[in-house]
């Protein structure tokens, strides 16, 4: 099983936010995930727009997990 680290859409219509979650490469995009690993809120301009579980994602990344180019973004933001 291929496993990738993307963003799944949620939230009300004109305030969208994201989870980032490990999900197999043949699911929809809001479909079946593995596992929720932060969030992403891009109508926040604080801080606390972006939050993720570095455990996680370096878990799943050893798996052999492959980051989508919105979450490897987001992974360089985070890290700093």
């Amino acid at each position: 099983m291929s496993v990738r680290i993307r963003l799944a859409k949620t939230g009300k219509t004109h305030q969208v936010s994201y989870r980032i979650v490990a999900q197999d490469a043949r699911a929809k995009r809001d479909g079946r995930f593995l596992e929720i690993l932060g969030y992403f809120q891009p109508y926040i301009k604080s801080s606390a727009n972006l939050k993720i579980n570095e455990e996680k994602v370096n878990f799943w990344l050893a798996k052999g997990a492959k980051p989508t180019q919105a979450v490897s973004k987001l992974l360089q933001k985070k890290t700093g």
